[in-house]
C-alpha cells in the first residue's frame, strides 16, 4: 500500500503548479508595485524552470500572461520578444544545421578526420573531440554527440577484441591496439602429456588488469565526445542556446549598443576560450582514463605497425560505406562556407564590413544581421536541387518526368527542428524586457551598489562558480535568461562594463559536466560508456574548475580590446549608473 509520502511525490507536479503561485501571492499584495509583480513572475518562472514541473517551453510562456495582466507590458510587446532577430539567428543557423545532418556531411568530415588522425590512446580521443568539438560549433550538441559516440564504440569494441576473435572474423592474423602487454601476458596454458598446466601465477591479475584499463578507456571515449560537443558550442554565436541569450538580451537592454555581440566578435573572443578548454580537458581525461604513461598513451612504446589496424579498418568501412561525394554534399559545403563568409565579414569590427558599405540607412547604420545573412542561406537550400539534372520517372503519373528534390524540405526540418528551444529563448527575451520595463532591473541595481568596492574580478569569479554550479542543474538556457538580467543590473549600478559580467557568466552556463542530467550530451554519454554517476561527477568536477579558470582568462586578456571593456560604455548608462559621469575612474579595470 502506498505511503502518503509516495503519494506526494507522485503528484510533486500538480503540487508545485497550483501550489507555488498561491504562496507568492503575498509579493505582490502586500508590495502593490511593478518590481513586485515582475518579481512574482520571475521567482514562478525560476522555480518551475528548476523543478521542470512544467515543460520548460511551456514555463516559457508565462510571460505572455502574466505582464499584460499585471500591467507591466502591452501583449503586443511582450509577443515580440519570441521572434526577435536573436531568435531569427536560431532558426536560421539551424536550417544550415539541419541541411548538413540530412545530407551526411557532418559523418563525412568526423570519418576523414579519423582516418588522418589514427586510432592510437591519445590521438584518438584528441580526434574524438576535436571533430565533436567543430560540429558542435555548427549543429546542435546533442545531434553530434548522438552521431560521434556510436562510431567511438564501435572502434573501441574493434580494438578490445582479441586476436582469436579477429582470426576468426577475418581468417587470418590481425594484432591490434592493446594497452601496454608484459610477457606474462602473452603466456599461453601448454600441454604435456595431456596435462594442462596453471598460468603463471599474476596471469590472471594481469588479465584483469588489462579488461580494467580496457573498462577505463571505454568510459574516458564516451566522456570526451560529450564534453568536447558542450565545449564546441561555446565557440560560435550559433552553437548553443545561451550565447543567442547574451546577444538578444544586450540588444533587448541596451538598444543602442551599436550591435557589439556579433558572430565575429564572439568568435573572436570565445574561440580561443574553446581550444584551450578542449586541450586541457584532453590531458585531464588522459590522466583520469589513461594514466601518466605518456608514451604508452601516444604508442611510442609496445606498438608495431599492425597495431590499431582493426579500429582504422572500421572507420575505413564506415568512410567507404558513404561512397563519392555527392552533388547534394558538395553544394552544402559551399553554401556553408558562404555563410560562414558572410557572418564574418559583415561587421568584422576592425574594418568596415559589407554590411556597413552596401546595406545601410541614412545614418550609416547597417540594416541587415547575422540573422538575415542565415535566413538568406536557409532558403536558397529550399531553392536548390540535391541533383542535377537528377530527373526521375514520376511513380504517381507514369511517362512523366519529376525533378529532383531540394537540398532541404519542410518535412525534414519540422522533424529536426527543436521548436521547444525557440520558446524557450523568446520567455528569456520576454523576462529581460520585463525587468527593464517595470523597473526591477533599477531596484536590484541600486541594491548592489556596495559591490562596487569589491574587485570585480572576483566578483565575476564568484558568479562564474554560482553559475555553474546552478547550470548542473537545470536547463542551460533558463539559466542564462534567469541571471543575465539581473547581472546587467547590478554591472549598470557599480559602473562596470555590462559584458565583462555577462560574457563570463554566460560561458559558464555552457558548463556543465558533472551530472547525467545537466545536458543532453551527458545523458547520451552516460547511456553508452558504463558510466557512473561518480565517474562523471569526479571527471566534471575538475573541468569546472578549470573552466572557469580558462573563461576568468579570456576576459581579462583579449576579451578587453574586443569588446572595449577598460571602459563604461555610454549605451549602459541609466540613473543608477549616471554618476559614473563623474568618476570615470570607477570606469577602469585597472584593479582586475
Amino acid at each position: 500500500m502506498a505511503t502518503c509520502w509516495q503519494v506526494l511525490w507522485a503528484y510533486r507536479s500538480y503540487l508545485t503548479v497550483f501550489i507555488l503561485p498561491i504562496l507568492l501571492l503575498p509579493l505582490p499584495i502586500l508590495i502593490p508595485a511593478k518590481e513586485a509583480y515582475c518579481a512574482y513572475a520571475i521567482i514562478l518562472m525560476a522555480v518551475f524552470w528548476c523543478t521542470e514541473a512544467l515543460p520548460l517551453a511551456v514555463t516559457a510562456l508565462f510571460p505572455i500572461i502574466l505582464f499584460p495582466m499585471m500591467g507591466i507590458m502591452k501583449a503586443s510587446e511582450v509577443c515580440v520578444q519570441y521572434f526577435n532577430d536573436t531568435n531569427v539567428l536560431f532558426l536560421g543557423g539551424l536550417l544550415v544545421a539541419i541541411a548538413v545532418e540530412h545530407r551526411n556531411l557532418h559523418k563525412r568530415i568526423a570519418l576523414r578526420v579519423l582516418l588522418t588522425i589514427g586510432v592510437r590512446p591519445a590521438l584518438l580521443m584528441l580526434g574524438f573531440m576535436l571533430v565533436t568539438a567543430f560540429l558542435s560549433m555548427w549543429i546542435s550538441n546533442t545531434a553530434s554527440t548522438a552521431m560521434m559516440m556510436p562510431i567511438s564504440h564501435a572502434v573501441l569494441q574493434q580494438l578490445h577484441k582479441s586476436p582469436r576473435d579477429r582470426d576468426i572474423e577475418e581468417g587470418r592474423s590481425n594484432p591490434t591496439f592493446e594497452f601496454q602487454e608484459t610477457g606474462a601476458q602473452k603466456k599461453v596454458t601448454k600441454h604435456d602429456n595431456r596435462q594442462i598446466h596453471p598460468l603463471p601465477p599474476g596471469s590472471l591479475e594481469s588479465k584483469t588488469n588489462r579488461i580494467q584499463k580496457k573498462y577505463k578507456f571505454s568510459q574516458g571515449m564516451s566522456l570526451c565526445v560529450c564534453y568536447s560537443a558542450s565545449i564546441g558550442g561555446l565557440a560560435t554565436l550559433t552553437g548553443t542556446a545561451p550565447n543567442l541569450v547574451l546577444q538578444g538580451q544586450v540588444n533587448s537592454l541596451f538598444s543602442n549598443n551599436a550591435n557589439v555581440v556579433n558572430f565575429a566578435s564572439w568568435f573572436g573572443f570565445a574561440f580561443p576560450v574553446t581550444v584551450i578548454l578542449l586541450l586541457l580537458t584532453w590531458i585531464w581525461l588522459q590522466i583520469l582514463f589513461l594514466g601518466f604513461n605518456f608514451r604508452r598513451n601516444f604508442g611510442i612504446e609496445g606498438q608495431t605497425q599492425e597495431q590499431g589496424r582493426a579500429g582504422i579498418q572500421v572507420i575505413q568501412r564506415e568512410h567507404r560505406q558513404l561512397g563519392p561525394m555527392t552533388f547534394a554534399e558538395k553544394a552544402v559545403t559551399f553554401l556553408f562556407l558562404v555563410l560562414v563568409l558572410l557572418w564574418f565579414t559583415r561587421k568584422p569590427g576592425f574594418y568596415r564590413g559589407w554590411g556597413e558599405l552596401i546595406f545601410t540607412d541614412a545614418d550609416g547604420t547597417s540594416m541587415v544581421s547575422d540573422g538575415t545573412v542565415a535566413i538568406f542561406i536557409g532558403i536558397i537550400m529550399f531553392l536548390m536541387p540535391s541533383n542535377i539534372p537528377g530527373l526521375t520517372q514520376d511513380p504517381e503519373r507514369p511517362g512523366k518526368l519529376k525533378g529532383p528534390p531540394t537540398l532541404l524540405n519542410w518535412k525534414t526540418v519540422n522533424e529536426k527542428m527543436p521548436w521547444n528551444i525557440v520558446f524557450l529563448l523568446g520567455g528569456g527575451f520576454a523576462l529581460a524586457e520585463g525587468c527593464e520595463e517595470s523597473g526591477l532591473s533599477y531596484w536590484l541595481g541600486s541594491k548592489l551598489t556596495p559591490l562596487q568596492s569589491v574587485s570585480p574580478s572576483i566578483i565575476v569569479f564568484i558568479l562564474c562558480v554560482v553559475v555553474a554550479a546552478f547550470t548542473e542543474c537545470t536547463s542551460n538556457v533558463a539559466t542564462a535568461s534567469l541571471f543575465l538580467p539581473i547581472l546587467a543590473s547590478m554591472a549598470q549600478a557599480i559602473c562596470l562594463h555590462p559584458l565583462y559580467v555577462m560574457l563570463p557568466c554566460t560561458l559558464s552556463a555552457s558548463l556543465a559536466f558533472m551530472l547525467p542530467v545537466a545536458t543532453p550530451p551527458n545523458a547520451i554519454g552516460f547511456s553508452f560508456g558504463g558510466l557512473r554517476v561518480a565517474d562523471m561527477a569526479r571527471a566534471g568536477f575538475m573541468l569546472n574548475i578549470i573552466g572557469v579558470l580558462v573563461i576568468m582568462l579570456a576576459i581579462n586578456s583579449w576579451g578587453i580590446p574586443i569588446f572595449s571593456l577598460h571602459t563604461f560604455p555610454s549605451w549602459a548608462y541609466t540613473n543608477s549608473s549616471i554618476h559614473c559621469l563623474a568618476s570615470q575612474s570607477n570606469t577602469t579595470l585597472s584593479n582586475l
